[in-house]
Formats: C-alpha cells, structure tokens, sequence
C-alpha cells in the first residue's frame, strides 16, 4: 500500500532528523553537522537558497554555511550581518523584508519568500539563526516553521556541543603547555603507577625520552640517598594516596652533576570518589641544598682557618710577654717572625673574604690598563721562588707578546693564588711553569705544576666558594677555598675566561685568557 503525500513527507523528515543524528554521534564536526541540517532542511521546505549564521564572540553574526547560496548575495549579507546582533527586533518582518531587500539586489531575481530562525541554547542564548529563501508568491507556512524548529534546535546543539568541544580542547592545549613548558618535571601516573605523561623538563633532568609512557613509575624515577616518602619507590603495590606526599633524593647519572630535587606526590581523585591520576612533581633543590652545605662549611672552614692563626699569634705573644723568663734574641727573632707570618696569613684571610663578600654583591671595583704580562709573572716567579727550594719555577713566553687590559693588583692576585696552589699541591717539588700564548685577540696564559692533580669529578666544582678537593694532602695543607673561586671572578671581571685541565699524580695546568690592549 502506497503512503500519502503527508507521509511520505513525514518519513522523509524523520529519516532526515536521524541522518542529522547519526552524524552528530558519529563526528563533532561543526561545519559538516551544520551543512548537513541546512541541506536537509533547505530540501524539505524546497527553498531556492538559505544559509546559517552564528555569533562571533563580539556578538555579531557570521555566515557560516550556505546552501546554493550565489557569492552575490553572500558578499552583500555578510557585512550586513556584522553590524547586526540577534537581539529580539532582529527576526521581525520588517527586519526580514530589508534583508529580502538586499538579497533581491544581488541577485537580481525575483526572491520573495524569506523565513527565519533563532537558534536558541537551553538558556534563552541565541547564538544564530537558519536562514531560507524561495522564489515566487508561495509564501512559507506555519508548518514550515514547525519543521524548521526541529532543524534549529538541532543546529542549536550542535553548536553548544561544538562550543564545549572547543573548550575542552583549548583547556587541554592550555593544560598541556603549562606541564610541557614548565622549568620542573612534571610525570602524570595512573592509578596503576604507570607514566601516561612526562613533561620536557622531566626528560632532562632524567635522561628520558617519552618511550617511558606505559611503564612503572619505579623504573623512570631513580632516585639515591632518599629521605621522606616516596610513592613511586615503594616496595610492593603502594595503597592509593589520601594525600600529598613529599621526598627528597638525588638523581645520579654518569658524567652528570648529581642533582638534589624534592618530589610531590599529588593525588587526583573523579567526583565519584575514585582515584584517577597521581602528580609527580620533582622540583630541582640542589642550590637550597648547597647553600645549607655551604653555610656549614663557611662556618666550620672559617672557624678553623681564623682560629689557627689567632692562636699562634695569642701563644707566641703571650710567651714573650712573660716577665719570670728570659728570653735569647734568637728565640725572640723567631717568635716574632712566627706572629708576623701569621698576621699575614690572617690579613689575607680576611682580605679574601672581603673580596668574595665584594664579587657576591657585584661591587669589585677594577682598574684596566695595559700590563707587560711577562714582567709581571716574572716577578711573581722570583717572589715564590725565594720562598721554596724544592719547586723549580720557569718562565715561558714568547719575546713578542703584547700587553693585556687587566687590574695590576687584581691580576697579582690571580697569579700569586695559582703559583701558591701549585706550589702547596707538589709537595715532593718538581717544575712549575708560567707561561703565555699570543691568540690575536686574547692572550692565552697558564700555571702548569707537577703535583697530584686533580680528580675528573672534582674540576668543574674547583672555582666554587670553600669548596676544597677532598684528599689527606688537603687535610694538610692551609686555606678555606677561596682561592680559585676569586681567580675565576676576577679573571671573567676583567673579559676572560678560566679553566683547568689536570690527570690525577700528573699535575694540574690552570689557563686562563686576557684581552690583548688595542
């Protein structure tokens, strides 16, 4: 049995509606739902053209999609449209009429059939309209329009869903650059303490790439010397977190300065109660943790180093300050060069620590001027050398080698520290070299020893306050490492640089440049 005209046209509408429908749950795409709905609709009102227009964000409204729509017309309404908001007096028939109006002037046709609909959110929100036009008399019917309904509420939430979707992926992107670009490591964990996500920072700090995504937590994250908790280090399956946790340990990797970092844990529950991610945060504490390790040494090394001297001053001052014994000259010569000395070792202590205190707070003051670097070290060569017979110190330089720019008391300084290191750290004598190369726009200088060297893993800390080599000779030997640290700011104060390149048991040679005067 044939359907009637009305039912083949209501079948119609509804295999339209659940076409509309089965897109909508097959694809989120905005542009193709929407041209699929003004098609369909466009079809069963059999309007000649007709278009959807949203909201921009300003509130105005913009073509979106068009069914047969002639450029024409589409390049008359679309500034027409950007003046306008889809306020209530927007979709009255004057209004209508004026775009009829225009339409008709772009096409230059007979259109004059229009109808329109407010797409319209839960809310009362309009954020569009459907838009159709017909050619001739026959105007559009009240049933039209309840038709017209159903495809604007469907475009209605298409564009609500489009617009969350929109959200959810810009507040992903954003959620994602904040851990991408954020200067800590970052690891995300599932309830099963495996990594689904470890952040740029992370893979540094540990020497990872992503290929760790799927994999234990224990296995990313190593850590030695632990203190707190630690969920991922757990023994065993770790109960769920009710709360942050906090450790701290050290990221240890070979040819790598050991890292200090401090570790979150931040659980992340779902509004059902359940567990749904875990936090890793490592934040790098290896500064905190040298500042406290440099304040005890400040305060043990300058303890030492201040009470020796005092004490052998207070002695030998006291010994000759008393009246009930009579001292020979000799004794008395020999006390008192004792106490001179270690005036001296004391005044450059404090000399040295005013320094550092000066370089800390950038206040090193400099006087550049042109220097003969050769006749400066050779004095400095002839100063030691009176002062040990069993190092020999050698000059080497070349007879052509221009004057630098350099403090005279500060660069003293530099090679006075060195020439000392390498005479105090060649305990059984040997040559020691002081040198320099002409390098065109620098001059390449050097103290070469033949002393015990300095350990791989101890180069690079050298230059920093207090810091001391740790070996039975530096248990033997004076100073509160603050020697090379001063040789390296007053050096790159003065537009060079410092290094060392050292074999333990086969010496040590300090290089540093200067710039050679104009």
């Amino acid at each position: 049995m044939s359907l009637s005209p009305y039912s083949q046209y209501r079948q119609h509408q509804l295999e339209a509606l659940l076409e509309i429908t089965r897109i909508f749950a097959s694809s989120p795409d905005l542009s193709t739902l929407l041209r699929t709905i003004l098609g369909y609709a466009s079809d069963l009102v059999r309007a000649d053209f007709g278009y959807i227009a949203l909201t921009t964000p300003s509130g105005a409204l913009r073509i979106t999609t068009g069914y047969r729509l002639p450029t024409e017309v589409f390049e008359v309404l679309s500034p027409y449209l950007a003046q306008k908001r889809p306020v209530e007096d927007f979709w009255t028939e004057k209004e209508l009429r004026r775009q009829l109006a225009l339409v008709n002037s772009a096409a230059n046709a007979a259109i004059e059939q229009v109808v329109a609909l407010p797409l319209v959110l839960e809310d009362e929100e309009v954020v569009g309209g459907i838009f159709l036009f017909r050619m001739g008399t026959i105007a559009f019917t009240p049933g039209d329009r309840v038709l017209l309904r159903d495809f604007a509420d469907q475009a209605a939430v298409a564009v609500r869903n489009a617009r969350q979707v929109e959200q959810l992926r810009t507040e992903k992107a954003r959620v994602e650059a904040i851990i991408e670009n954020n200067p800590n490591g970052i690891m995300i964990l599932d309830p099963q303490m495996r990594v689904t996500i470890i952040n740029r920072a992370l893979s540094r700090l540990l020497g990872v790439s992503e290929e760790v995504v799927g994999k234990p937590c224990a296995q990313v994250l190593r850590l030695e010397n632990r203190t707190g908790e630690h969920l991922c280090l757990t023994e065993g399956s770790p109960p769920p977190p009710t709360r942050v946790l906090y450790g701290e340990g050290d990221i240890i990797r070979p040819g790598h300065k050991p890292v200090t970092v401090g570790v979150s844990y931040s659980p992340l529950f779902g509004g059902d109660g359940n567990l749904v991610n875990i936090i890793v945060t490592l934040v790098d504490i290896t500064r905190y943790r040298e500042a406290e390790e440099l304040k005890s040494t400040f305060i043990s090394v300058i303890s030492h180093e201040l009470k020796t001297p005092v004490s052998l001053i207070k002695g030998y001052a006291g010994t000759l300050a008393r009246d009930d014994v009579i001292h020979d000259p000799e004794f008395v010569r020999e006390s008192a060069q004792i106490i001179v000395e270690e005036a001296d070792r004391l005044t450059e202590l404090i000399d040295n620590l005013l320094d550092a205190s000066r370089i800390q707070a950038g206040a090193l003051s400099l006087d550049i001027q042109p220097l003969d670097f050769a006749e400066l070290a050779r004095k400095a060569a002839e100063r030691f050398g009176a002062q040990t017979d069993s190092h020999q110190i050698v000059l080497d330089f070349p007879a052509d080698l221009p004057p630098v720019m350099a403090d005279d008391k500060r660069l003293r300084q530099v090679l006075d520290n060195l020439i000392n290191n390498a005479i105090k750290y060649s305990p059984k004598g040997g040559r020691i070299t002081i040198g320099a190369r002409n390098e065109g726009a620098r001059v390449l200088a050097f103290v070469k020893d033949e002393g015990v060297g300095i350990p791989h893993e101890d180069q690079e800390a050298i230059f920093e306050r207090f810091y001391r080599v740790d070996s039975s000779l530096r248990r033997s030997t004076q100073g509160a490492g603050l020697g090379l640290f001063l040789v390296k700011a007053i050096v790159q104060a003065m537009g060079g640089d410092v290094w060392v390149k050292s074999e333990p048991g086969k010496g040590a040679a300090f290089y540093f440049t200067l710039p050679v005067a104009e």
